[in-house]
């Protein structure tokens, strides 16, 4: 018998080992094979670590202003950008009628300086004129079939053509005048050759160079904007027979207004020669992409192929989807900010959730004896799991660890607190009912996951919510709620489940000495002792003692009624 409760019980723990050797283990092959961020230390948000603000001042045309509405637009495009490369606990706010503020903790990356220096207006543009390069290439997923390497722009730059008549489409050669001509040819890429924050007029074509400053471009004026892109995503290729491939790509999902322009557009390019078959895609006036047009695509869905790596095809499809600001923006200042809390504010934070756990034990001490070994095991776990997942979302996700997010810690210790005490007192109600430990254990263990799981469905429908509806620092506090949550389902159900049923083997709980919590002292009232009998507590005062009885008399079925009545008849004989 005990063979047969043991058994599964010590499976549920090897699961809980392996977990935890499992996220220790990721983080120690991260940092084994140096891999940039990998470490047992989350990292720290900006109130307890400090990090880089970075002013960003609107560009509008002189006599113009900015409106809110373009402002708080602005500020939700922005914080999706430095959201998308995985900083967390960041600030993006509002300064004043017009500038907007961005905090972030730590050293930022220069990927993430740069989504948020450019701030320009995100344009597509049709190639009249490259240099020679490597271009990418584009094509619909319906269109296609499966997408070829990226070829060479042969780029043949066109003869001085003196426009003769006005252009009738973007990639009309007719733009090109002479003078933009000469001034093409002069044009060099490692000069500074645009102003911060420079405003481009869409109507007329615009030289200009890729962010590598490689190649150099006459694109035609703007025929689309970052706004007709709903969606940008990164992702493998797959043939047309379903195979996936391990080439990357960028996916794009175009809205009505701009499912129609570009199936127009593309319409144009794709009969056209190198370059000018290939559209251009700027952020702040600098070429980010400039793929070929390699079909006609009319269902709004294309991708854009061309030698990506897993990063740079992520990037690109950030910049994609949230590379549209409503103005743009040039940089005011950019410097270094001290933790606006601190480590004394993190020092006491933790000194809180110490005391916290220390009342909780010396509770547990108090009200369970022995089995308080139960409840400090749980914490621990339950503080090592949660400590493992967050060191191992900061390495992966770029998580920061803030004071909010603190505080939601501090409160899981009173969520896996309330788990083993429901737990407990559903086995103290089981030993009142005269089961045997090792039965009541299991037998109140279905009793009482319910209640923990609508507990912890409570909490967890809190953390959703508040994550959902909120942004900064109540965001932190939500997703360590959660999260911690989680961790109490795991720790109650592969920890403290099955160390229960292993202590119920031992002589020293089942027979329910004293100092075990299962004493019949310990659990005070009436204790079902067999057919027809129970024991009162001596501890219990008179009125108690009567209040029991009476409990005790409604317990009993039919037949100990009878018996009990027998027993009292020939007692009186």
């Amino acid at each position: 018998m005990a063979s047969s409760v043991t058994k599964p019980a010590r499976k549920k723990l090897a699961w809980l080992l392996a977990m935890v050797v499992g996220f220790a283990g990721l983080i120690g092959l991260g940092i084994s094979t140096n891999t940039a961020g990998a470490t047992f230390v989350p990292e720290l948000a900006l109130d307890l670590q400090g990090g880089t603000s970075i002013i960003l001042s609107p560009s509008v045309a002189e006599g113009e202003t900015i409106s809110a509405e373009q402002l708080s637009q602005a500020v939700a495009i922005i914080r999706a950008r430095v959201d998308s490369t995985g900083v967390s606990e960041s600030t993006i706010t509002t300064s004043g009628n017009s500038n907007i503020v961005v905090e972030i903790p730590g050293v930022p990356s220069e990927t993430t300086l740069q989504l948020i220096k450019s701030s320009a207006k995100l344009e597509f543009r049709p190639v009249l004129i490259a240099s020679a390069g490597t271009a990418a290439q584009v094509g619909g997923e319906t269109n296609t079939g499966s997408a070829s390497p990226s070829a060479s722009a042969s780029a043949s730059v066109p003869p001085v053509v003196t426009p003769s008549v006005a252009p009738t489409d973007g990639s009309d050669l007719n733009w090109v005048s002479a003078e933009l001509r000469t001034k093409f040819d002069a044009f060099d890429c490692s000069t500074q050759f645009r102003a911060p924050g420079q405003v481009d007029d869409p109507k007329v074509p615009l030289i200009t160079c890729d962010q590598g400053r490689f190649q150099k471009y006459i694109l035609g004026p703007v025929e689309l904007d970052g706004t007709n892109i709903s969606d940008a995503s990164a992702g493998t290729i797959t043939t047309s027979t379903g195979a996936a491939t391990n080439e990357w790509a960028v996916n794009l999902q175009f809205d009505a207004e701009g499912t129609t322009t570009f199936s127009n557009v593309t319409s144009r390019l794709f009969p056209l020669e190198s370059p000018r078959n290939q559209f251009a895609v700027t952020l702040d006036g600098y070429v980010i992409t400039d793929p070929q047009a390699k079909a006609v695509i009319t269902n709004g869905s294309a991708q854009i192929t061309g030698g990506f790596t897993k990063e740079s095809s992520k990037g690109l499809a950030d910049q994609l989807k949230y590379g549209s600001l409503p103005i743009g923006f040039e940089v005011q200042s950019q410097e270094n900010i001290s933790a606006t809390l601190g480590s004394e504010s993190l020092r006491s934070g933790l000194l809180a959730g110490l005391i916290g756990l220390l009342l909780v034990v010396v509770y547990s001490f108090f009200q369970y004896r022995a089995l308080a070994a139960v409840t400090v095991g749980s914490l621990i776990v339950a503080a090592l799991l949660a400590y493992l997942c967050i060191a191992l979302l900061s390495w992966r996700q770029g998580y920061r660890l803030s004071l909010s997010g603190v505080a939601g810690l501090i409160v899981a210790i009173g969520i896996t607190a309330d788990s083993f005490i429901v737990y407990f007192e559903r086995v103290r109600d089981e030993l009142r009912d005269g089961r045997a430990l090792s039965t009541a254990v299991d037998a109140a263990w279905t009793r009482a996951i319910r209640t923990i799981l609508v507990s912890d469905g409570v909490s967890m429908l809190a953390a959703v919510v508040l994550f959902t509806l909120t942004v900064g620092s109540v965001k932190g506090f939500a997703f360590t709620l959660g999260l911690t949550t989680l961790v109490d389902l795991a720790v109650v159900v592969l920890f403290t489940h099955p160390i229960l049923q292993i202590l119920a083997q031992r002589k020293f709980f089942s027979s329910g000495h004293k100092w075990s919590g299962f004493d019949s002292k310990a659990l005070g009232g009436s204790i079902y002792l067999g057919r027809g009998k129970f024991a009162v507590s001596n501890r219990v005062s008179d009125a108690q003692k009567g209040k029991a009885s009476k409990e005790a008399e409604k317990r009993q079925t039919i037949a100990e009624r009878k018996a009990a009545q027998a027993n009292e008849s020939g007692a009186q004989k």
